[in-house]
């Protein structure tokens, strides 16, 4: 036990002596991932010194932010389809998988005893059912004193991949949303008022009596927020919890997808969460400053080493393994030097 210990320290004073020196990492972006960029950052300066300053501003701004090239990293749970990332010169990569949740505070109302359908929820959000009792969301909860209240939805009012994840959803549910809606980080919403980033969401539901809203799961586990039972493809009522989560990104097949673009809204499964999907990291692939770089993928090999517990006390799935080797296997293709040398070798 001595000599692992004594193993395991001298290990940590190698890597941060390893990284003496290295200048500090940047990135901006989604909020969706901010707890647990913010628990990884926190962890891996204590070992190595180097600290991530991630600003989190929304995917939009960190799709601009790194076309922009004035962060190492951009944050986006939008993935970028392959045209996209070719056109800008981009490369990108998922580091967890979380799930999107709409949010209630509905007084007398606990987490989970409303239930809603996708369809509903998309005539919520429209306008077209305004009131708590309305016959639509009556005849789905039998037996719940639902009161005769106007609803009070609140959206995003920034760029948002967690805007995307949720129209996307709600245009595979809803007809009538695809059609005069559609499916985008920003979207022109009917209704409602706007919070900046997945806190200002939280914040306002929390502030504004019989309101709805949608939020990343940590935020609505950190908030302490009631939620809404909501059914899936398969016809099963599901809460947002990690195994519902993990059932619906199971059969994904990263290794076909290309460029990593994948959206796990509305899959299949009878325990599997409707509004999951996962969160994207965006970097260069021609390199100004490889050392910077290299930095930036450190830190993500390290989370995928290290962080998978952190990330599931905040209820994120992690990647499994053999998709984090798919994953480094990318870097040493896809970010290179200037000089066309690729910059990281996967361990």
């Amino acid at each position: 036990m001595k000599l692992q210990f004594g193993l395991m320290l001298a290990s940590t004073a190698l890597l941060f002596i390893m990284h003496a020196g290295a200048a500090d990492i940047t990135g901006a972006g989604a909020t969706f991932p901010y707890p647990v960029y913010a628990k990884w950052a926190d962890a891996y300066k204590k070992v190595t010194g180097i600290r991530l300053n991630y600003q989190s501003i929304g995917s939009g701004g960190g799709i601009k932010q790194i076309k922009a090239k004035t962060v190492d990293f951009g944050a986006s749970d939008k993935p970028l389809t392959v045209e996209e990332l070719e056109k800008n010169g981009l490369t990108q990569f998922p580091t967890v998988i979380g799930g999107v949740v709409p949010v209630i505070n509905v007084e007398g109302m606990q987490a989970g005893q409303i239930k809603l359908t996708g369809a509903v929820l998309a005539d919520i959000f429209l306008g077209k059912i305004k009131r708590w009792n309305d016959p639509a969301i009556a005849g789905l909860n039998s037996g719940v004193n639902l009161p005769d209240s106007n609803i009070a939805v609140v959206h995003r009012a920034d760029g948002s991949g967690t805007t995307f994840l949720f129209t996307d959803y709600l245009s595979k549910v809803n007809p009538e949303w695809k059609e005069k809606i559609g499916a985008d980080a920003s979207v022109a919403w009917p209704i409602g008022t706007g919070g900046k980033g997945n806190e200002g969401v939280a914040n306002f539901v929390k502030q504004i009596k019989n309101s709805i809203g949608y939020v990343e799961a940590a935020y609505a586990k950190q908030n302490k927020m009631s939620y809404v039972q909501l059914q899936n493809r398969d016809g099963a009522y599901v809460i947002p919890v990690e195994d519902s989560f993990r059932t619906a990104a199971v059969n994904t097949q990263w290794n076909s997808a290309t460029g990593f673009y994948e959206i796990l809204t509305d899959k299949p499964g009878q325990d599997s969460w409707p509004i999951t999907g996962a969160t994207f990291v965006l970097m260069h692939q021609s390199q100004e400053n490889p050392e910077q770089a290299l930095e930036v993928l450190k830190f993500f090999e390290w989370a995928y080493v290290h962080g998978d517990e952190m990330a599931l006390a905040l209820d994120y799935i992690p990647m499994p393994d053999n998709i984090v080797k798919l994953i480094e296997d990318s870097w040493r293709t896809r970010i290179k030097g200037k000089d066309g040398q690729t910059i990281y070798s996967a361990r």
